[in-house]
């Protein structure tokens, strides 16, 4: 009897093992489950944080058109209006040149960054940027200019098939409207600018390529079609006539990095553009009139340009 009771109690501790594994797989699946479920929504939320473009502030690079502490004080109102529209603190990184902004945005050091028309492709290249706005002159409406040539009345020069032989004035080898432009559009027409005027200067400035052409110091010259009104204006260059203008040239842009939060490029983008109504001492402090819309395809032109000039990027503005 002890015997058949020690077996029957062997069977019975068996059975309920059995049962209760049983009774364990179904819970133990259901645990796995929603553990995986939890460890991927947790991959998941961890994934998006490290993709995450929100910045705690932020940084927008500059270049110093005269000392540092100066354009830094211009900066001031820019950088409190921006603070107050986007809801962010807002850092002004000022560089020694182009070149560093670029190299500031590719290492995501700064957010947002002024840039020449040049220099923007270079930043497009290296550094994910992409323009949201450019400058407008309230005297065209438009985010663009054009460089002109210009040419006393009384030379005898009517377009550019008549400049071989003559004398030149450029403004600059860095300046988009009275260098680069100029060239293509004199190669465009059969002038080499290296070889086929009896002379060619860098005058330095627009308004002194212009005067030099009025004052009969060269046969003709580079300028920005905006300066040449200005000049008009004044009546500083009663003798000087265009002899050719380029097709529009885009203005110098206000570029984001592209990984930045879709939402918040809108927004930085909305409180350029609404400068000249919410914040007009910004845009006085810089010397400007408006912000106007533009988009990365207007510099496509320039970038022909840079190619078949086979121009440096890093060296222009």
């Amino acid at each position: 009897m002890n015997a058949q009771a020690i077996n029957m109690n062997g069977l019975e501790r068996s059975n309920i093992m059995s049962n209760i594994r049983k009774a364990l797989i179904p819970l133990l699946c259901i645990l796995f489950i929603f553990g995986t479920i939890g460890c991927t929504a947790q991959g998941t939320q961890n994934t998006g944080a490290a993709k995450s473009s929100q910045p705690d502030k932020l940084r927008i690079g500059v270049i110093p058109s005269e000392d540092s502490e100066n354009v830094e004080s211009k900066m001031e109102p820019l950088k409190n209006y921006l603070s107050k529209k986007l809801g962010l603190e807002v850092e002004i990184f000022v560089a020694n040149d182009y070149t560093a902004v670029v190299e500031a945005m590719r290492s995501k050091q700064i957010d947002v960054a002024h840039l020449g028309p040049f220099s923007y492709l270079l930043a497009t290249d290296k550094a994910n940027a992409e323009a949201i706005v450019s400058k407008v002159t309230l005297e065209t409406g438009l985010p663009t200019y054009k460089s002109v040539i210009l040419a006393r009345k009384d030379s005898g020069i009517k377009s550019i098939s008549d400049l071989k032989g003559k004398t030149f004035a450029f403004i600059d080898p860095a300046s988009t409207s009275g260098n680069l432009v100029p060239r293509n559009e004199l190669l465009k027409n059969g002038i080499d600018p290296d070889k086929d005027f009896s002379t060619s200067i860098y005058a330095g400035g627009g308004d002194a390529s212009a005067l030099s052409v009025q004052n009969k110091k060269v046969d003709a010259g580079a300028t920005s079609d905006t300066e040449y009104k200005t000049m008009m204006e004044k009546n500083l260059l009663p003798d000087v006539d265009i002899i050719h203008e380029s097709a529009p040239i885009p203005t110098s842009p206000v570029a984001v990095r592209k990984d930045l939060d879709s939402g918040l490029i809108r927004k930085i983008k909305q409180a350029y553009l609404d400068m000249d109504k919410e914040s007009p001492e910004s845009l006085k402090a810089l010397g400007l009139d408006k912000y106007g819309e533009t988009k990365d395809s207007a510099y496509d032109n320039l970038r022909e340009i840079a190619k078949i000039l086979n121009v440096d990027l890093t060296k222009m503005k």
